[in-house]
C-alpha cells in the first residue's frame, strides 16, 4: 500500500509549462505502476499517461500525447508530469495514483489516490 502526495500545481498561461509531482514515503512506491489523471468542474475523471514500475512503459491519451512527459525517480519515491504547451482546457485538479496489477488506462484499475493538486491555465 501506498500513500501518494501531489505537488506543484498552480497558476500558469496558456502555452507555458508546468511540471506537477507526486511523491510517497513507502518504500514500496517503487514496485507500482503509477498513473496520472485529471478532473475539471463537472466533468469525470479521465487518465492521462502511466508509466510502468521500471519506466519502461508508458502510456497517454490523445488528447495529451506530444505535449505531456511521464516520467518517474525510484530512487526519490517520485512520479512527475511535465506539461507543456498548456492550454485552457487543460484546467482541471491533477490526480496520481498507484496501480497494484499493473500499468493502466482505466481508473479502476488504481487503487491508491492522492487528494490532487490544481492546475489553472489561464489566457
Amino acid at each position: 500500500q501506498v500513500q501518494p502526495v501531489e505537488s506543484g500545481g498552480g497558476l500558469v498561461q496558456a502555452g507555458g509549462s508546468l511540471r506537477v509531482s507526486c511523491t510517497a514515503s513507502e518504500r514500496t512506491f517503487s514496485r507500482y505502476p503509477m498513473g496520472w489523471f485529471r478532473q475539471a468542474p463537472g466533468k469525470e475523471r479521465v487518465f492521462l499517461a502511466a508509466i510502468s514500475w521500471s519506466d519502461s512503459v508508458t502510456y497517454y491519451a490523445p488528447s495529451v500525447k506530444g505535449r505531456f512527459t511521464i516520467s518517474r525517480d525510484n530512487a526519490k519515491n517520485t512520479v512527475y508530469l511535465q506539461m507543456n504547451s498548456l492550454k485552457l482546457e487543460d484546467t482541471a485538479v491533477y490526480y496520481c495514483a498507484a496501480s497494484p496489477r499493473g500499468i493502466s488506462t482505466e481508473a479502476h484499475e488504481y487503487d491508491y489516490w492522492g487528494q490532487g493538486t490544481q492546475v489553472t491555465v489561464s489566457p
